[in-house]
C-alpha cells in the first residue's frame, strides 16, 4: 500500500470513528435500586403540625447521553403504598381514600417531555426538566430543576462488586407542588396539613456494562 492510499485509509477510519461517536446511543438507566437506598422525601409545614415522610419504592428508566443531556427522556415511578410517615395514624390517613387512595392509585409518576438550559461541568449537568406529574389520577405539566451526575464505571462499586463495571446516573431535584392541584383534600385541614408539599428526590440509576 502506497503512502497516499494509507493516508486515505487512516482519514476514512478517523472520520468513521467520529461519525460513530457522534451518533452514540444514549444509555438506559434502571432506577429499581436493589439496595433500597433510592428515596424521595416530602414535607408539609402547616401552622399546627409539620409532617415529614419518605418513600423508597422507586422504579423507572431514564435514557441519558452525557454528550447530549438535553435529549434526556424517561419516567420515574413512586409506589404510593410505600409512602410513610412516623405516626401510624397519619400513615393510615395518608393512604386512605380521602387522601392519596393508594389502593386505587398505586403509583405517582413523572414523565420527562423536555429538557432546557442544560449546562455541564465535569460529570454534572444541571437543567430544567418539564414533565407530566401524575398524582391520584390527576396529571399536571410542571418544570423542575434537576441535577444529573453521570458516573462512568461506578455501578459495580455501588453494590460492592467493582468487577461488574457499568455506569451510574444520580438524579437530584427539589421542588414543591400544591395538593389541591391533584385533588388531595383541596382547601381542607389547612391548619394541620399544608397546601404546599415540598419534595426532595435523590436517586441513582444503573446501566450495566455491555
Amino acid at each position: 500500500m502506497n503512502k497516499i492510499a494509507a493516508s486515505s485509509l487512516l482519514f476514512a477510519l478517523a472520520v468513521g470513528a467520529g461519525v460513530s461517536l457522534g451518533h452514540a446511543a444514549p444509555k438506559s438507566f434502571d432506577f429499581k435500586d436493589p439496595k433500597g437506598v433510592n428515596n424521595v422525601q416530602f414535607n408539609l409545614d402547616a401552622p399546627l403540625e409539620a409532617i415529614s415522610g419518605s418513600s423508597t419504592g422507586i422504579s423507572g428508566t431514564i435514557l441519558f447521553d452525557p454528550a447530549k443531556p438535553a435529549a434526556t427522556t424517561g419516567k420515574i415511578v413512586i409506589a404510593t403504598p410505600t409512602l410513610s410517615v412516623g405516626n401510624p395514624m397519619m400513615k393510615d390517613h395518608l393512604h386512605s381514600p380521602g387522601w392519596l387512595d393508594v389502593a386505587k392509585f398505586p403509583e405517582i409518576t413523572f414523565e420527562a417531555v423536555k429538557v432546557a438550559n442544560a449546562k455541564t461541568n465535569g460529570d454534572t449537568t444541571t437543567a430544567d426538566v418539564t414533565g407530566k406529574l401524575t398524582i391520584k389520577g390527576v396529571t399536571k405539566e410542571i418544570t423542575v430543576p434537576v441535577t444529573f451526575t453521570y458516573l462512568a464505571g461506578k455501578m459495580g462499586a455501588r453494590i460492592n462488586k467493582p468487577e461488574l463495571g457499568g455506569d451510574l446516573l444520580v438524579v437530584r431535584s427539589k421542588f414543591s407542588v400544591n395538593r389541591s392541584d391533584f385533588d388531595i383534600q383541596p382547601g381542607k385541614n389547612l391548619d394541620k396539613v399544608a397546601e404546599s408539599i415540598e419534595l426532595n428526590l435523590s436517586i441513582a440509576g444503573a446501566s450495566p456494562a455491555a
